[in-house]
């Protein structure tokens, strides 16, 4: 019986193999898949014997259970960044979080030498209105040290009842000193989309991707459509800064959104009968409008399989700084009572075969953002490069993170600004609007 399976795309070695002719070939398979199967139990056995040992003479006596889920947790971690294992109560609080809606701080975060890392804080958050920004590397929590906790166990600390508050002690950028945020708790409720008129420009920030992102984009195109008349609607600016991703679906449905027909995404898994590819179906739902895209270097996953279909099919013109660089998926698989593992199982690739892993979506128009003096260092992103353990993709050179710096005030946003202009034609660039002819193969 198949298990029911959650694909993210949130963030390998290869072998080689070798044929050798014999006489007797399935003799020799089955020689060495007895000889490796033999080699897989003595290992076993050796965990078998170091767990009795810490039960029987470890200074306190630890639990069981706790021993097992810390093996399991540091064999998925040594596979890669993004694999984990999930308790029921973090399997749970996933599946409300995907949802849209869950207690906490209002971070995305990941581990980064063994203290948790801001990928991006969530707009309208208690995290953001705090203070707290990407690339903020997070060492104690409550004043107990991060290091030593796996990420799973930060998160549960960060969690809590509403209206509580804790304490992030935060190392920035090339600062000396640490610095303290206290956070209030609250219900963290994601509006997936946020959109307004930007006079004769639609305006569609997309934060996340969970289970209501496309039916919020779809309103959202519709009501800005309603309020600006089809005559004047000089086209649309699709705001992916700062979004850490989230379900593979909803990125593959938003990009439907704006393509006609062709690849959207492939993914690629160990095996040729484990690769996939999503197509387009008809219809545009903005008729062929202009469509400018802006990334920065926390836009990840999902939202750089959104950026890199509409780029490569040159439905659009990508603006900012270069993504993040997380090219890999994960599936969620269920472990009945015990939880959830989410294992990484395949790279996405976006039309034109392009593998962004520890690379990135690079913009079609680089527009650097001017960042205050006291946030230069702060605000860079080092990107999937940077994470320890990261798939690599071999033949490919890697790059490292960008500026994730977005100015609170909109008058200071530069790549904001440009791309209104450009819509407007009061700038002119020759990237913009793409060449079609330019587009991958359909």
């Amino acid at each position: 019986m198949m298990r029911r399976a959650t694909i993210l795309v949130f963030g390998m070695m290869m072998g080689a193999a070798a044929t050798f002719a014999v006489s007797q070939p399935w003799q020799m398979s089955g020689v060495a898949e007895a000889a490796g199967n033999a080699d897989t139990y003595r290992q076993l056995n050796l965990f078998g014997d170091v767990f009795e040992r810490v039960k029987a003479d470890y200074v306190e006596e630890p639990a069981d259970s706790e021993l097992v889920e810390s093996a399991i947790n540091g064999m998925l971690a040594a596979l890669d960044p993004h694999s984990s294992y999930m308790s029921p109560k973090s399997y749970r609080d996933m599946q409300v979080q995907t949802r849209g809606e869950f207690g906490g701080l209002g971070i995305e975060v990941t581990m980064e030498d063994g203290l948790v890392k801001v990928v991006t804080p969530i707009d309208d958050t208690p995290a953001a209105r705090a203070g707290v920004l990407a690339g903020d590397l997070i060492t104690h929590l409550d004043g107990e040290a991060v290091q030593g906790l796996t990420l799973a166990e930060a998160v549960e600390k960060m969690r809590g009842r509403i209206n509580t508050p804790i304490k992030l002690t935060i190392r920035r950028g090339d600062a000396e000193e640490p610095i303290d945020i206290e956070v209030v708790r609250d219900i963290i409720q994601i509006r997936a989309v946020r959109y307004n008129t930007e006079d004769d420009v639609g305006y569609v920030r997309v934060t996340q991707f969970n289970e209501q992102t496309f039916d919020n984009l779809k309103s959202a195109i519709e009501e800005l459509e309603d309020e600006i008349p089809e005559e004047d609607l000089k086209g649309f600016v699709i705001d992916l800064r700062n979004n850490p991703g989230g379900l593979l679906d909803q990125a593959i449905a938003v990009s439907d959104a704006f393509l006609d027909r062709g690849e959207i995404v492939s993914t690629r898994g160990r095996t040729a009968d484990e690769s996939q590819r999503y197509n387009a179906r008809s219809g545009d739902l903005i008729k062929g409008k202009p469509v400018i895209v802006l990334i920065n270097g926390g836009s990840a996953s999902a939202s750089e399989i959104v950026a890199g279909a509409l780029q490569d099919h040159r439905r659009a013109t990508v603006l900012g700084t270069r993504s993040f660089g997380k090219g890999s998926v994960q599936t969620i698989i269920p472990l009945g009572s015990n939880g959830a593992l989410r294992l990484t199982t395949a790279r996405y690739f976006t039309p034109s075969g392009r593998s962004i892993q520890a690379k990135g979506i690079d913009p079609d128009i680089l527009v650097e953002q001017d960042v205050p003096e006291e946030l230069k260092g702060a605000t860079t992103s080092k990107g999937e490069s940077s994470l320890r353990g990261h798939l690599t993709t071999e033949g490919e050179e890697e790059e490292g993170g960008s500026s994730a710096y977005v100015p609170p005030d909109k008058e200071d946003d530069k790549q904001l600004n440009y791309a209104l202009d450009l819509l407007r034609g009061v700038e002119v660039n020759s990237l913009f609007p793409p060449n079609p002819d330019g587009a991958v193969p359909n």
